[in-house]
């Protein structure tokens, strides 16, 4: 019987940095505005095409490789999570294959938003589980700030998104109980016009229409930001404990929740239901903003650079984001 486990991390931000302040100057906002709701100070966006979703995911790839001790040549699959894709078609799995030069191994894009990484890590540990491939790099990558309305109109969520990629590659194992327990992904479409952004889209008469540009409402993200808080904090939670209990163990056995960074009062929140300390919690939202589907890979890859990844230890991962969908993974290291 075949299990999977996490063998390499990686990340990568671009090195344009955006704070609160940077904001003021573009739009009707304050950096004390911005933290008070979000816990935001800032984020990364891309200045150039050298920035791209693929590129960045790649990069990270690159360094999960790295660390792995694995060679490009020795990985049979690429699951690749974002809602920001390079193109409209293909997805941005195949624009990293011809980045790395990896053959023709088959590459696959998952477009679940914020839970998109957790949704990736099921899909592949599936595929481990089945013995059908042995090595899968999981990126999830995303280039949000092209999208953002960065004025005083579109404020109530430009504030509060950033660019990045993280990675991490699994490789098959035979030792039960350890590597990926389980993974656990739900969805509820009746909310899927809470957040969402509509063009382009097939939901209209064209997929591209003249005045495309100016169609603000449907171009831009739009949130029902209370709607999303109050599902959040309801089902990330309800995920953590459902893979508890499906592998017989409670909050106190785990080390260390890796909640998405959609707001940094949802993962408080989050944390407070959950009864978990601070030193059992990790955030970065504070200086990356809501990386989306790239979140929770950058968190892990940032976690073991400060060697705060333990062999043994149980990390429960967290996700909630557009559709809505949210989802869970329980990982001993």
């Amino acid at each position: 019987m075949f299990f999977s486990k996490i063998i390499g991390v990686g990340h990568y931000v671009p090195e344009n940095v955006v704070t609160n302040f940077d904001l003021e100057k573009l739009m009707d906002t304050t950096d004390k505005w911005i933290q008070e709701r979000t816990g935001i100070k800032e984020r990364r966006f891309h200045p150039t095409e050298e920035h791209s979703t693929a590129k960045m995911g790649a990069k990270a790839a690159i360094m999960a490789m790295e660390r792995a001790g694995v060679k490009k040549e020795d990985v049979d699959a690429i699951v690749f999570a974002t809602l920001s894709s390079d193109y409209f078609f293909p997805g941005s799995g195949v624009l990293v294959q011809k980045i790395l030069d990896m053959g023709t191994i088959p590459a696959i894009d998952i477009r679940a938003q914020c839970s998109g990484f957790i949704y990736s890590l099921s899909v592949a540990d599936q595929f481990i589980r089945s013995g059908m491939y042995k090595r899968i790099l999981v990126i999830g990558a995303e280039t949000q700030s092209v999208a953002l309305d960065i004025t005083t109109r579109g404020r109530g969520t430009a504030a509060l998104f950033g660019d990045g990629g993280g990675a991490v590659l699994l490789e098959a194992h035979s030792d039960e109980g350890k590597g990926i327990l389980s993974t656990h992904l739900h969805s509820d479409g009746n909310f899927a016009d809470a957040l969402r952004v509509k063009a382009p889209g097939t939901g209209r008469d064209k997929t591209f229409y003249p005045g495309i540009e100016q169609d603000h409402e449907n171009i831009h993200p739009y949130m029902e930001g209370q709607l999303v808080f109050k599902h959040a904090v309801r089902r990330m939670p309800e995920a953590v404990i459902e893979a508890l209990e499906h592998n017989k163990l409670t909050i106190d056995d785990v080390d260390m929740l890796v909640p998405h960074q959609a707001n940094l009062r949802i993962s408080q929140m989050v944390q407070r239901m959950l009864k978990l300390p601070d030193d059992r919690v990790y955030n970065n939202i504070q200086k990356y903003g809501n990386t989306t589907a790239a979140t929770i890979p950058i968190l892990m890859s940032e976690l073991w650079e400060q060697d705060r990844i333990k062999e043994g230890q149980l990390f429960a991962l967290t996700a909630f984001g557009s559709g809505f969908t949210w989802a869970s993974a329980l990982i001993r290291w």
